[in-house]
């Protein structure tokens, strides 16, 4: 019988060439893994490198040195990645607002970069107060004048946190970082004609924000007492004058207006649930040095320099439009004043625990003056014949006609207008000019100016 062939040999060949196969398949493995480590680690460097580049550190923003990159310091970014930490930032916060006299106030400014409010801030900042800004810097009006006038209050020492109203976090943290003495609320979205072509703005701004900040104050310990802007537009179709805080306002012309009394029924209800003290101001068509582009003095002065015609509004029934114009200057004496007589709000833990202090104040010049007037005073600054298109109202949410009965701003802190319309308009001018490089053939030669805020 024949014996059986020997399969040893194959056997260990197959064993042999599996086990260079295996050792084949992990010098593989490991020079794949190799590879793929060094692939992601490229990525990541040339990733690293991108941001750098085109994201410069969020310190440099917060200090105004980098505007070309300003979208990267969006709400989201800023309240979910800075706000949370960072020693810089809070150390920026934290010597913004304390005061530097006796008794001094630590105040939060909202709508630190807008008109009124950097007045006000810089104000304070002089007199020794703490001074932080919030500001979205919005585009309503060019953006590059809001940054202008941060760039000036970041001179004197006032840090304006960019952020929106509605990012709770984001106001959560500053009021973690700083006890504030007081608010100073001048946040908001302005303009009576621009509600009829965006009103959800006006809705979001000036209700759902004043909102949201009153829910941050009343579970601050201890409890801010708070100063904001009401508008003397809730007057509506009043037709009683002087206008007296004693008169109707449930009558409002336009949106801005509604949403202004909303705001001052609200003030009322944190005030009687929560303890907070409130003090609303009604301004009456504010101007002066560094006021908003989107203000009837301010477009006449550009379109008569310009050479464009400009719309002159009379009533329906032809009669002249007036306005009682206050300049900035009285008006900041103003926002000092309710400040400075605000009493402390009386709840804590978001518990109320006695009456608190609720008041409402107009804040205007007393003497309307007619938009033709207004139109003359500025022909003879310029040197310029206006070119004048006089049309009817249109029915926009403009009302033809406004004056304010001072009696209880006075009586409570000495408010007393100062500054009539030629002086104030002056100002303005020497201002404008200035600050658009405009060369002008006949000199001002008046001297007077907005001198604290050229200082």
């Amino acid at each position: 019988m024949a014996s059986p062939p020997d399969t040893s040999k194959t056997v260990k060949l197959e064993r042999y060439n599996s086990y260079l196969r295996r050792l084949h398949s992990t010098k593989v493995l490991k020079a794949s893994s190799k590879l793929l480590f060094r692939v992601t680690l490229l990525i990541a460097l040339v990733l690293i490198l991108f941001f750098t580049i085109n994201y410069p550190p969020l310190s440099d923003h917060l200090y105004g040195v980098s505007p070309h990159h300003h979208s990267f310091l969006s709400t989201g970014f800023f309240s979910h990645s800075s706000a949370n930490g960072g020693a810089a930032w809070e150390k920026l916060v934290r010597h913004s607002s304390t005061p530097r006299r006796p008794d001094g106030f630590s105040i939060l400014v909202t709508g630190a970069a807008g008109f009124i409010g950097s007045h006000c801030s810089l104000a304070l900042k002089k007199r020794g107060d703490g001074v932080l800004g919030l500001d979205s810097f919005n585009n309503y009006y060019d953006p590059s004048l809001k940054r202008a006038r941060q760039e000036l209050l970041l001179k004197h020492q006032v840090f304006i946190v960019e952020g929106d109203l509605n990012d709770a976090p984001l106001l959560t943290k500053l009021f973690d970082v700083v006890r504030f003495t007081h608010i100073l609320h001048l946040a908001a979205q302005a303009g009576v004609r621009y509600a009829m072509q965006n009103p959800q703005s006006y809705v979001s701004s000036n209700i759902a924000g004043f909102v949201n900040l009153l829910e941050v104050a009343k579970t601050a310990n201890p409890q801010p007492a708070t100063v904001w802007a009401s508008s003397s537009s809730v007057y509506g179709l009043n037709t009683e004058v002087p206008f007296s805080e004693m008169h109707r306002t449930d009558q409002p012309a336009s949106l801005y207006a509604a949403t202004k009394k909303a705001g001052e029924e609200i003030a009322h209800t944190y005030n009687h649930i929560y303890g907070l003290s409130l003090t609303g101001l009604r301004f009456f068509t504010v101007y002066g040095p560094w006021g908003r582009p989107d203000m009837a003095y301010f477009f006449f002065t550009k379109d008569i320099l310009q050479g464009k015609s400009i719309d002159v509004y009379r009533t329906l029934d032809d009669k002249e439009v007036a306005r009682d114009f206050t300049y900035i200057d009285d008006v900041v004496k103003g926002c000092i004043g309710a400040l400075d007589t605000a009493e402390k709000s009386t709840g804590s833990g978001g518990k109320k625990k006695g009456p608190a202090q609720l008041r409402v104040y107009n804040l205007g010049n007393t003497s309307p003056v007619p938009v033709g007037k207004l139109v003359s005073i500025l022909e003879a600054l310029l040197n310029t014949k206006a070119k004048k298109h006089v049309i009817k109202m249109p029915r926009n949410g403009d009302v033809p006609y406004t004056h304010a009965n001072v009696t209880m701003a006075y009586k409570d802190f000495g408010y007393k207008p100062s500054t009539d319309l030629a002086t104030g308009l002056r100002k303005f001018v020497k201002w404008y000019v200035k600050y658009y490089g405009i060369h002008m053939t006949k000199e001002d030669d008046n001297k007077s100016t907005a001198k604290h805020f050229e200082d």
